[in-house]
């Protein structure tokens, strides 16, 4: 069998040492790998209990790096992981290949193909795995046992050292766990994980981390779409709070008569239909965080109530004259413009002061359209799981529409194409297991700059020379809205997506712009 040369394994050595992020490590650990070993792909997967992630690949198409292969759905991947030595297995076995139509070098289905995996242990526990492709069968079979060690130890000391210095950011008394603890909890949601590596998303999870370990009230800001809760249950778990509970509260869901009630609680018969007493979201909180989800849509009215518990930390809920204290951490969000809206009258200067003590702004997706194929892959596997599909993959005509697409409807938009796209595809598949989605799968026009077909608006002529700025943006949001409605014949949900606003907003603006909310409608 083939021995390593020492050579080559001073220079493996050399290479990785002078390696400085993380990311160049892996990268470079994986050309090393491919110096020694001649193959067509190689993957460095973190182990994380029922599932692997990618961290760095070579050979394999780009959404692979987006994916996360669960343990249960891929028997090669889980006896790796069962073994405590390198695993080769037969070229004619029939167990399925987790990078099936995914190779670079092959279109379409593998052949007959050589597949090699190595376990990654330190300290006895399993880190990691290093998965080796190659279409020349038995390509691994000369290789010597000591050689296909060594490299086994090179790469567990190189995810090891990645693995401490994260941990070492951590709190020291949580450092050995609670990185492994929160990434799990994270993944077994459903789109619990800030995935992307473009320079916008690096620079908001650099944000994230900066402030989530302190108490700042935090606001959040970013288009519909953008991921803006998961961006606060991230803050939330790598918090000191993160054991604690996460209270979520959506603001612009609030009626006006019940807002104080279901932020601050009631006492019994404080009010018609209080039948009992009711504790508000903050003291459910107390402890722990709440998240005011569109807080830019509370009224005027509760907004000052609001800034008393920020400036005291103290509620007094409905018909109660005590007080009581109460120790949250507040994380709002908002796809309004705060600014605008205090100038505007809209809302109280104070409060926004008092809620963007560390402010966070979400890129929206066509900011970061790096990020599109990794995203792509996550909901691909997450897709094929909900649908039972062993394979579902972007041919490549799909992948150029999808990254020049404009993404109005930001990552949520994103999920739902592809959620779509694989249900016609697997109809017209029948009984393949690999499934690729097509270009007319996606029904998105290359270039598309939105997502709506509607014609563009035109501006209204409006003959008062002394009209101020904020009447005539009042007056062309009065006509614009009265337009949707009568072409929707009065059905509000329907106009509010055509107007891209939530339903309760567009009520609240028609009503505020004098617009009479009735099923036939009345300019």
């Amino acid at each position: 069998m083939a021995e390593l040369n020492s050579t080559l394994l001073l220079e493996v050595a050399l290479d990785l040492a002078n390696s400085i992020t993380t990311t160049d490590r892996f990268d470079r650990l994986l050309g090393s790998v491919r110096k020694a070993i001649n193959c067509d792909a190689v993957v460095l997967l973190s182990y994380q209990g029922e599932l692997l992630m990618p961290l760095a690949i070579q050979g394999l198409t780009a959404d692979t790096l987006g994916r996360r292969f669960w343990l249960k759905d891929h028997p090669r991947l889980a006896i790796i992981c069962q073994s405590s030595s390198p695993v080769r297995f037969p070229s004619d076995t029939e167990l399925a290949d987790p990078y099936d139509g995914l190779l670079l070098a092959q279109a379409g289905d593998l052949p007959v193909h050589s597949c090699m995996g190595l376990p990654l242990y330190s300290d006895g526990q399993l880190i990691g795995v290093l998965t080796l492709d190659s279409l020349k069968p038995d390509a691994f079979s000369a290789i010597a046992e000591r050689t296909l060690e060594l490299i086994a130890a090179m790469s567990a000391a190189t995810l090891k050292t990645a693995i401490q210095l994260k941990k070492l950011e951590q709190q020291a008394l949580q450092a050995q766990h609670l990185v492994e603890e929160l990434t799990h909890e994270a993944l077994i949601r459903d789109g619990g994980e800030l995935i992307g590596q473009s320079q916008a998303m690096l620079a908001l999870k650099s944000d994230i981390q900066l402030v989530a370990g302190s108490d700042y009230t935090v606001l959040i800001q970013g288009q519909t779409g953008v991921g803006k809760e998961l961006v606060a249950r991230t803050l939330h778990q790598l918090s000191r709070r993160a054991k604690r509970q996460l209270v979520h509260l959506n603001c612009a869901s609030l009626p006006e008569t019940l807002a104080e009630s279901e932020l601050f609680g009631h006492a019994k018969g404080a009010f018609t239909g209080a039948e009992r007493e009711r504790p508000g979201k903050f003291l459910l909180a107390d402890g722990g965080t709440i998240f005011l989800d569109e807080v830019g849509e509370l009224p005027l009215s509760v907004q000052s109530k609001l800034l008393r518990v920020l400036q005291s930390g103290e509620i007094q809920p409905v018909g109660k004259d005590d007080v009581k204290a109460v120790n949250v951490r507040v994380i709002a969000a908002t796809n309004r413009d705060l600014a605008a809206e205090v100038a505007a009258g809209h809302f109280r200067a104070d409060l926004y002061h008092r809620l963007s003590v560390y402010p966070i702004t979400v890129p929206a997706l066509k900011e970061r359209q790096q990020d599109v194929l990794l995203l792509a892959g996550y909901f691909l596997e997450l897709t094929a799981r909900k649908l039972g599909i062993r394979q579902l993959k972007l041919s490549t005509a799909a992948q150029s529409v999808l990254l020049q697409y404009n993404w109005p409807g930001n990552v949520r938009e994103l999920e739902h194409v592809i959620s779509r796209a694989a249900l016609k595809a697997r109809k017209e598949a029948k009984a393949q297991d690999i499934i690729a989605l097509l270009p007319q799968h996606l029904e998105l026009a290359e270039g598309a700059v939105s997502a709506t077909h509607n014609p563009p608006a035109v501006l209204p002529q409006l003959h008062s020379s002394g009209l101020s700025l904020k009447t005539a943006t009042e007056e062309f949001q009065k006509q614009q809205i009265i337009q949707i409605l009568s072409q929707t014949g009065g059905n509000w949900s329907l106009a509010a997506k055509q107007l891209d606003l939530d339903r309760a907003n567009l009520a609240r603006l028609a009503k505020r712009l004098g617009i009479k909310v009735e099923k036939t409608v009345r300019s």
